[in-house]
């Protein structure tokens, strides 16, 4: 039986219009590189954000500081977006939340972003540890970011969930649904409204493909 569902925030929960990859590919290109969003999307979804610099960029064998510089650049501009940004839930994200709390079942948000990236965001919605959600767990919290199943574990850890059949992992990206498997999760389902296609998602073998989290009613 499900007692929790983690589940990513860009592109799964949150609709933040993608700005965090665009301002990836504009810190990308800026430093003097031509990578389309697809590209950046492709290699870089999911992931803790230095970790997709270094994953986009691989086969251009560029030095740490120069990686830093870029990741730098990032942070900066990534600021600059936030400051007049409107972020919505994604269709569907309150509802399946009551939904799961009226059954006792935990709602976790996981990210590749680092803290401050992810707590603004939640302040943009409004959402509140204990509200609409029990926990946020963040890549700056855990040694290894996904696909390793750190995040999931330490949830699992907070939360007193012992096996990890016991919880679903939800995500718009391959990574997503890597880490979920590698975290021994029931349940690993891809959502089609961010980062990668239906094809996409299917490559990683999910437990199953959903277009809008209210269908996640009827799996769980």
């Amino acid at each position: 039986m499900i007692k929790m569902v983690v589940f990513d925030m860009a592109g799964t929960t949150v609709d933040e219009q993608n700005v965090v990859y665009k301002t990836l590919q504009l810190a990308i290109n800026q430093a003097g590189f031509e990578m389309s969003l697809d590209e950046v999307l492709q290699h870089g979804a999911g992931k803790e954000k230095m970790q997709a610099i270094v994953d986009i960029l691989q086969d251009k064998h560029l030095e740490k500081s120069e990686l830093e510089a870029i990741y730098n650049q990032f942070v900066l501009l990534l600021d600059e977006a936030y400051q007049n940004l409107a972020v919505l839930p994604q269709p569907g994200a309150i509802e399946l939340f009551n939904f799961l709390k009226e059954r006792d079942i935990k709602v976790v948000l996981n990210t590749g972003y680092n803290q401050e990236t992810a707590e603004k965001l939640l302040g943009k919605l409004g959402w509140l540890i204990g509200g609409e959600f029990d926990a946020l767990i963040t890549a700056s919290q855990v040694q290894a970011s996904r696909p390793k199943p750190d995040m999931i574990l330490l949830a699992m850890s907070q939360l007193g969930i012992e096996h990890g059949a016991d919880v679903a992992k939800v995500g718009d990206s391959i990574i997503d649904i890597e880490e979920g498997k590698n975290a021994g999760c029931g349940l690993s389902i891809g959502i089609t409204t961010g980062a990668h296609s239906y094809e996409q998602l299917q490559s990683a073998q999910p437990s199953f493909i959903i277009d809008s989290l209210l269908e996640l009613k009827d799996l769980l």
